[in-house]
This record gives C-alpha cells, sequence and structure tokens, in this order.
C-alpha cells in the first residue's frame, strides 16, 4: 500500500510539474509546428470535395452537407452570391455553437487548432472554382476518390490534434464522454439522417451517391485517426526499481498500468511484467518512455483490440 501511495504521489506532482510546462512558450511552439500538417489536411479536405464531388452536384456530409443542401436551395431560389461558395460561409457559421460547447468541454490548445482548420476549410471551399464537368468520366469512380481522399485530409486534422469541425467534433464530444463509438461511426448515423432528408429533395441516385461518399469518407477517416484504434502493450523488464519508469508513463500518457510479477522459466530471473492500453496513436511515446529507462525491455503490442470497461478515448 505504501509503495502504491508513494507512485501515485510521484505522478500528481509529476503531472501538476508538467501541466505548468504545457502552458509554456515550449508548448506554444509545438503546437504551431502541427499548423502547417493540418493546413495541409484542410487542404486536401477542400481540393477533393470541391473538385471531384460538386461537379457531380452530390453532397457531404455532416454539417457540410447541410451548409451545401441550403446553398443549393437558396440557387434555387433564383439567390446568387457572386460566384463565391456560400457553403463555405454558412459550414463556418453553423460551427461556432459547436465550438462554444467544445471550449467548455475539451482542450483550449484542441479549439485554436480547430478554429484554424475551420477557417482554412471555410477560405478554401470558397475560393476553389468548382470545374463545370467531373475530372473522371466514372462517376463512381469520382465518389470513392473524392471519399477517400476527403478521409484522408479528415483524418490528418485529427491526427495533429485538431478537428474540422461540424459533427466531427460534436463526435469527438460523445466518444471524450461516452467512451463509446468512434468519429466515423457517428458521422454514419448522422449523415443517414441527413440523406433522409434529401429523399425527399433530390433524386433517389443523388441520395446514394452522396451516402457512398460519406460511407468512404468516414471509413478513410477511421483509418488514419490512430486514436481509435486500441492497443495492449505488454513490458517486460528486469529493472529492480521500476518506480520512475511508472511514473513517466502515468504523468505524461495519463494511462494506469497493471503490474505483476514473474520469473523466467530457463534463467529463473525475477522480472516485472506491466500491462497498459493506450491508443495506437500513443504506442511509440510509451516505447520511446520504456525505452529510456531500460532498453532490454521486451515489448510485445497488440493493436485492435476490444476494450470494456473504463477506458478514456483521447481524441485531442
Amino acid at each position: 500500500m505504501g509503495r502504491s501511495n508513494s507512485v501515485k504521489d510521484q505522478v500528481i506532482r509529476e503531472e501538476k510539474r508538467l501541466a505548468k510546462k504545457d502552458r509554456g512558450a515550449q508548448a506554444a511552439k509545438q503546437e504551431s509546428l502541427k499548423l502547417p500538417l493540418i493546413l495541409l489536411g484542410a487542404a486536401i479536405y477542400s481540393l477533393s470535395l470541391n473538385l471531384l464531388l460538386r461537379p457531380l452536384h452530390l453532397y457531404s456530409g455532416g454539417l457540410m452537407g447541410f451548409a451545401q443542401v441550403f446553398e443549393a436551395l437558396l440557387n434555387r431560389a433564383g439567390v446568387s452570391f457572386g460566384g463565391v461558395q456560400f457553403s463555405g460561409i454558412l459550414y463556418y457559421l453553423m460551427n461556432i455553437p459547436a465550438l462554444i460547447l467544445a471550449w467548455k468541454k475539451m482542450r483550449h490548445r484542441f479549439i485554436i487548432k480547430t478554429v484554424f482548420a475551420i477557417s482554412a476549410i471555410s477560405v478554401l471551399l470558397s475560393v476553389i472554382p468548382i470545374p463545370k464537368q467531373p475530372i473522371l468520366d466514372d462517376m463512381l469512380t469520382n465518389v470513392i476518390l473524392a471519399g477517400v481522399l476527403c478521409g484522408i485530409g479528415i483524418g490528418l486534422i485529427l491526427y495533429e490534434g485538431a478537428c474540422d469541425g461540424g459533427m466531427t467534433l460534436i463526435g469527438m464530444l460523445v466518444v471524450s464522454t461516452t467512451g463509446k463509438g468512434t468519429v466515423g461511426h457517428i458521422g454514419i448515423a448522422t449523415n443517414l439522417v441527413l440523406y433522409g432528408i434529401m429523399l425527399f429533395l433530390f433524386d433517389i441516385p443523388t441520395t446514394i451517391y452522396s451516402f457512398i461518399f460519406s460511407l468512404f469518407s468516414s471509413i478513410a477517416t477511421d483509418r488514419i485517426h490512430a486514436q481509435n484504434i486500441n492497443s495492449q502493450v505488454m513490458v517486460i523488464t528486469k529493472l529492480e526499481d521500476t518506480k520512475p519508469m511508472e511514473v513517466e508513463v502515468m504523468s505524461r500518457l495519463y494511462r494506469g498500468m497493471t503490474e505483476m510479477h514473474g520469473s523466467g522459466t530457463f534463467t529463473g530471473e525475477d522480472v516485472r511484467v506491466f500491462m497498459i492500453f493506450v491508443s495506437k496513436y500513443e504506442t511509440a511515446r510509451l516505447r520511446s518512455i520504456v525505452q529510456s529507462h531500460d532498453p532490454n525491455a521486451f515489448i510485445v503490442e497488440t493493436t485492435g483490440v476490444r476494450i470494456d470497461g473504463h477506458f478514456r478515448k483521447k481524441l485531442e
């Protein structure tokens, strides 16, 4: 009991020290280095949407889909925006309530990067011209390619600790709060509602192809967004004092560890076995921490495990 309390006290002190460090200039510099990749993700998403999907007169999912549908209805009513894609501006305005909610629930540095991503997407969607004819001849190929590329763009934004806004942001709030589902799955469920509405406004092929786009986009997002993939890591070490390693893992990754004692069958040497559950996104950091304390540690990683119970999905 005494050792457990000692480790816990050290973890709390280290977390406080790191929290102060995170508010410093070094943390701000590290976060700023992520902005170019966030901008790249926004560019991939915006180019794919305007160059591949929009010429087909199809619609994206989530809030962007609602913005596109609203713009289409305004165009039908004879409202003109002078060549500017109004859906990009409308998308930005529709994200404001979600951002206000997220500011209260999530890390502020995440929200700041998200505002940057949403602003980049809104500007790019407004200025990138939409071709009059599809780039590829086959419609299904256009739809699948647009979905995959848009998903890659969104996944890259998420990977760098930001969000493209809309239902992705709301999905992250739900997953972070409940620990259930994935961002992509929540997006698919939401889009079922959107495309149900579209059935009453547009023809069936338009709705079906739009849903196919959304499906491939969600799948690609989940594949890139490694925080959605759970991993079980087993660490076997012969260190006599593992307390410094335990403190660093728990304070830097905010993950618990289960310790077991064993012995080598052949050598008879005592070993300590730690079982840690993390996201795939965190495995490289965990491996680096362990090897800095014990370069000879035996590390086994199992990816794609299902975890029930209290396991925090850290998406930001």
